[in-house]
């Protein structure tokens, strides 16, 4: 079915190989020392052209606002599911969208360990979410597209599928350097968790590929922004940390000591 050529390969495969742009070559770190490298690899944010895909994929959605081929692709794709799938009705994606940002913690409990420590991973976790719920709902409020299956009129762009995109994003930047699955895993789900959110006749085509934009684009912002966030609250000081699992009282969790 078209739908799915057209998902894959503008929101997967463009998006999951993209992120290679802001990763440093293979060449660079042959000839830098070991220490510069390993200082290199916690603190070098994405880089400024490490932005086009996810604008591409926004300027897609806008230009869908208008009455031209995109817009129409969003009606054809929408009739063909609702053709096929007439009483499709599988939420996954209410949870799938959280799995990404789930998966480094799961991966950090795991002894898999991230560039970014849990404190300083769920920072910039939390300020990529702030960014791109603050963003998709400004956005939502502003065009007021009304969903396909006509609930309200906050359709553009998919807030599921930015959330989804936004933690894949952010697992890829903590665990490219371990192993690039981690981030290709991560990116099938949030692509799954827009395609059911045009299953469930949520979303259009066109909300899904901006969503995906505006995810990715929030968590660079994020990695862009942090460090000079830090900095600016913290200065110099340096926060040293633990983070162990415990059980007390017939119940399981984490103990955290934290000291400046």
């Amino acid at each position: 079915m078209k739908f799915f050529s057209f998902i894959f390969a503008v929101c997967l495969p463009g998006m999951v190989f993209a992120q290679q742009v802001d990763t440093l070559s293979k060449d660079s770190i042959q000839h830098t020392p070991k220490q510069s490298v390993m200082k290199t690899r916690g603190l070098n944010p994405p880089q400024i052209k490490s932005f086009i895909v996810p604008a591409v994929l926004i300027s897609y959605g806008l230009v869908s606002l208008g009455n031209n081929a995109i817009r129409r692709l969003d009606y054809s794709t929408r009739a063909e599911l609702q053709e096929d799938h007439p009483t499709f009705a599988l939420h996954a994606d209410n949870f799938l969208q959280f799995a990404p940002g789930a998966a480094f913690y799961a991966l950090n409990l795991a002894g898999v360990k991230s560039k970014h420590g849990i404190v300083d991973g769920t920072a910039i976790y939390v300020l990529a979410e702030a960014i791109m719920s603050g963003s998709t709902f400004s956005v939502k409020h502003m065009v007021g597209r009304v969903r396909p299956d006509g609930a309200d009129n906050y359709s553009f762009p998919s807030g599921h599928t930015a959330n989804a995109f936004a933690a894949a994003e952010f697992l890829n930047q903590e665990y490219r350097d371990v192993s690039p699955w981690i981030g290709y895993a991560g990116y099938t789900v949030a692509t799954a968790t827009g395609v059911l959110r045009m299953y469930n006749n949520k979303h259009w085509v066109s909300d899904v590929v901006a969503g995906a934009g505006f995810g990715i684009a929030s968590t660079k912002l994020a990695y862009l922004i942090y460090p000079h966030l830090k900095k600016l609250v913290m200065g110099k000081q340096a926060m040293k940390y633990s983070l162990v699992p415990m059980y007390q009282q017939k119940a399981a969790g984490l103990s955290f000591n934290g000291t400046f």
